[in-house]
C-alpha cells in the first residue's frame, strides 16, 4: 500500500509510484486501446506501439475466478519493451505500485524508467492488473471525485457532521459495489499473482523475473510465495511490510509521513529563500496555516472546491513522496497563507491524478477496493473511531481528523484475502528500502526482507520513496542481480550511500 488513511480516502503521493514522473496513461497515451485479436501462436496479439518498433502491446484473457472460469473473464492490457536479440535473457515483468494504476506505462516508457543494462538483456513486460487502467472490466464507483473526497469535515463539530462522514463512506462502498459487483470479489492481489503466472506462460517461459516499486513489492512477494517455481529473480522497491494489518500499515505509514513532513518543515525554516520560511518558524506558520483552513477555507480556481485542511492534508502528503516536490509545496503553503489555495488544489489533484480535462482515471477507486479486498477484518463504525487517537499520536499534523476513515467498513467481506507472504522456495530476493521513505517506511521493508526465506535487505539513503534511480550505487545493486540473480544476489544489509 502507498499511503495511510486520515479520512474516507488513502492520504499520499495520489499512490501514483510512477518513476517516470509522467502520471499514468495506461500505455497508449490518450486512455483508449485499440482493438486486439490474439490467436494460437500470439496469446497477446501483439501490434507495434505508434512507429517504435521495439514497443508492443496487447491483451490477454484470464479468468475472473481461477476456480470457477465460468464466471467470464478478465482482458489484461499488456506491453512490452524488447530486448536487443543479441543480448536477451528473458522477460521482466514490472509493477508500478498503487495498488490500482495500471503498469503498462512501465514498458511503452520503460526508457525513461529503466537503465540501458535492463533494457538491453530484458523484455520489459508491464500490464494492467485486473479492474485497473485499460483492462477491462475495470474498477469504476464515481466520477465525482470532488463530492466524496474534497468536501469532508475531518474534524466534525457536532453528530450531525460526524454522521455525513459516516454516510459518505457508506454511499462510496455502495457504489463500488453496486456498479462492480459481478467482479469486486477477485480484483485483490491473490489473483493478480495468478494473473502474473498465467503472462509467464503464455509468454513461454518457464521462469519469469520481476521488479516491482511500492505496493509492487506486495504483490511480487505474494507471487513468489504462491508460486516460488516459477522466480527467477525478483526485485522489491520501496517494500511494505507484509505482516502488518490494515490498521498497522497505516498507522506505519502515518509516522512516515508525519517523519517526512517533520524535515521538510525543518529545513525550510533553516533556509531563509524557502517561501515558506517564516523567519525560522515554518513549523509554528504551517500549524497556524492548517487551523485557520479548518475553521475557513481558502479559495482555489473557479468551479473547483474550496480548500479546506482536508485538501491541504492530501497535498502535502503528496509532497512528501519526494523532496523534490518541497519547493512547490512550500510556495502553495505561502500561497494558501495568503488565500490563494490553487497551488494546494493542484498537489491535491496530483494525488487523484485528475487529468487537465476534469477528467479522473478511476486509480484511487481501485486502490481502495484492491486494499479492502485483500484484508479480511471489516472494522465497524465504533472500532474504527477508537483507532482515531492512534492516528493522531502517531501524525499529529496529518492525522488531524476526529473520526475513523471507514475506508473498508461498508465493503463486503473478502472470501479471498492476501496470504501470507514467505518466499519459500523462490531463492534470492531484493528488497530495498530508503532511509527517508514516507509510504513505505524502512522499518517495514526491513520486516519484508526478514519475512522471506531469503530476503536481501539493500538500504538506500534518500528522502524519497523507493532506492532504485537514486544513485549509481542503488540502480547498480539491481541490474547486477536481476542479469544474474545467484551470482550477484547483494549480502543482506548492503547500503548505498
Amino acid at each position: 500500500m502507498c499511503a495511510f488513511v486520515v479520512a474516507l480516502a488513502a492520504i499520499g503521493a495520489g499512490c501514483n509510484d510512477d518513476a517516470t514522473g509522467n502520471g499514468n496513461d495506461n500505455g497508449t497515451g490518450n486512455g483508449s486501446r485499440d482493438t486486439i485479436v490474439p490467436d494460437a501462436d500470439d496469446p497477446f496479439g501483439w501490434v507495434d506501439f505508434g512507429d517504435d518498433d521495439r514497443v508492443q502491446t496487447g491483451s490477454l484473457e484470464v479468468p475472473i475466478d481461477y476456480a470457477d472460469p465460468s464466471k467470464g473473464t478478465f482482458d489484461l492490457f499488456v506491453a512490452r519493451h524488447l530486448a536487443e536479440p543479441s543480448q536477451r535473457i528473458g522477460s521482466l515483468l514490472v509493477n508500478p505500485g498503487g495498488p490500482g494504476f495500471g503498469g503498462s506505462d512501465f514498458a511503452v516508457y520503460a526508457e525513461q524508467v529503466y537503465g540501458e543494462a535492463l533494457l538491453e538483456r530484458f523484455d520489459i513486460v508491464g500490464w494492467d492488473p485486473r479492474g485497473t487502467g485499460l483492462s477491462e472490466p475495470a474498477v469504476d464507483c464515481t466520477d465525482d471525485y470532488d463530492r466524496f473526497y474534497a468536501g469532508l469535515d475531518i474534524t466534525p463539530d457536532d453528530a450531525a457532521e460526524r454522521q455525513a462522514v459516516v454516510d459518505t463512506a457508506k454511499e462510496f462502498a455502495d457504489a463500488c459495489v453496486a456498479a462492480n459487483g459481478e467482479f469486486i470479489q477477485y480484483v485483490g492481489t491473490n489473483n493478480s499473482a495468478r494473473d502474473m503466472d498465467s503472462i509467464r506462460a503464455a509468454l513461454g517461459e518457464a521462469t519469469i523475473s520481476y521488479f516491482g516499486f511500492s505496493y509492487g513489492s506486495e504483490l511480487g512477494a505474494t507471487w513468489a510465495t504462491l508460486f516460488p517455481d516459477t522466480v527467477r529473480a525478483a526485485v522489491l522497491d520501496g517494500a511494505a511490510d507484509p505482516t502488518a494489518d490494515f490498521v498497522e500499515s497505516g498507522l506505519q505509514q502515518a509516522v512516515g509521513f508525519e517523519s517526512t513532513l517533520t524535515t521538510f518543515l525543518q529545513q525550510c525554516s533553516a533556509d531563509a529563500s524557502c517561501a515558506f520560511h517564516h523567519d525560522g518558524d515554518a513549523e509554528g506558520a504551517f500549524d497556524a496555516l492548517m487551523l485557520a483552513l479548518d475553521e475557513q477555507p481558502v479559495p482555489s480556481i473557479e468551479g473547483r472546491p474550496d480548500v479546506n485542511r482536508q485538501v491541504a492534508v492530501t497535498a502535502v502528503s503528496q509532497a512528501m513522496y519526494s523532496d523534490q516536490t518541497w519547493p512547490q509545496l512550500a510556495q502553495a503553503l505561502a500561497d494558501a497563507e495568503a488565500g490563494d489555495g490553487a497551488g494546494l488544489l493542484e498537489l491535491y489533484d496530483m494525488y487523484y491524478d485528475r487529468s487537465p480535462d476534469g477528467t479522473y482515471s478511476d486509480a484511487l477507486e481501485a486502490f481502495q477496493t484492491i486494499v479492502c479486498m485483500d484484508d479480511s477484518e471489516r472494522l465497524t463504525v465504533e472500532q474504527d473511531d477508537a483507532y482515531v487517537p492512534q492516528y493522531q499520536a502517531a501524525a499529529p499534523r496529518l492525522a488531524p481528523g476526529t473520526t475513523g476513515s471507514y475506508f473498508c467498513t461498508f465493503f463486503p467481506a473478502s472470501t479471498d484475502p492476501r496470504v501470507p507472504a514467505t518466499g519459500a522456495g523462490a531463492g534470492p530476493i531484493l528488497v530495498m528500502g530508503t532511509t527517508g521513505d514516507s509510504a513505505t517506511p524502512l522499518a517495514g521493508t526491513r520486516v519484508m526482507a526478514d519475512t522471506l526465506e531469503d530476503g536481501r535487505l539493500v538500504v538506500v539513503t534518500a528522502d524519497q520513496h523507493t532506492g532504485y534511480s537514486v544513485n549509481a550505487c542503488s540502480a547498480e545493486t539491481i541490474e547486477r542481480y536481476l542479469i544474474d540473480p545467484v551470482g550477484a544476489a547483494p549480502v543482506d544489509g548492503t547500503e548505498c550511500t
